[in-house]
């Protein structure tokens, strides 16, 4: 009796699951050997799913980002939540969600994986419109003083671009999480109403 197929979805997660913390051990040398041992599933299988490992990284980009994503909208829907406390936690939920990942590992995204690093680029600079309209509203309450928030994303998107582009997190020995708290915190700062006057 042959076995049952599995869910295409579901052994993709469960790959992508394998994937995410042998990336931050092994960086872009892990092996499909190695991916195929940690899921407990073929490495056939794996090659089904994901023809080239190319495929692999930019599927590990979109699963870490729609995480965050995920985890940005639970705090937006909070009522009991003032809109900088939103904003805050928005932000800082990057970090959260790749605490995991040793992105001192991304340096050398941009030589050997040019694709893949675009597309990181491309989710850094994608879905704002929720921050940007707590923003908006944090203005308009009175909250914030009145900031552009174009400019404020592009030193949020720069600084981790930055991040990602070389080894600055290793060289100076701090996690990605704790840098972009730091980065946060500048910022709120930076627009923080009484901080300003």
């Amino acid at each position: 009796m042959s076995k049952p197929a599995q869910n295409p979805e579901i052994v993709r997660t469960q790959i992508l699951n394998a994937t995410i913390p042998l990336f931050s051990t092994k960086g872009f040398k892990l092996t499909m050997d190695e991916i195929a041992m940690s899921a407990r599933i073929s490495k056939k299988t794996i090659y089904q799913a994901f023809p080239k490992k190319e495929d692999l990284f930019h599927a590990m980009v979109d699963y870490i980002f729609d995480d965050i994503q995920q985890g940005k909208t639970r705090i937006f829907e909070r009522k009991d939540l003032s809109p900088d406390e939103k904003l805050v936690l928005s932000l800082n939920v990057m970090g959260e969600k790749l605490e995991n990942v040793d992105l001192s590992k991304l340096h050398v995204l941009k030589e050997r994986y040019p694709d893949v690093y675009a597309h990181v680029a491309v989710r850094l600079q994608t879905g704002w419109e929720q921050t940007f309209e707590i923003m908006e509203e944090g203005i308009r309450i009175g909250l914030f003083r009145p900031f552009r928030i174009e400019i404020f994303k592009l030193m949020l998107e720069s600084t981790l671009e930055q991040f990602f582009q070389n080894d600055f997190l290793g060289q100076n020995g701090i996690t990605y999480d704790q840098a972009l708290h730091e980065v946060v915190e500048l910022l709120m700062k930076g627009i923080d109403k009484q901080t300003a006057q």
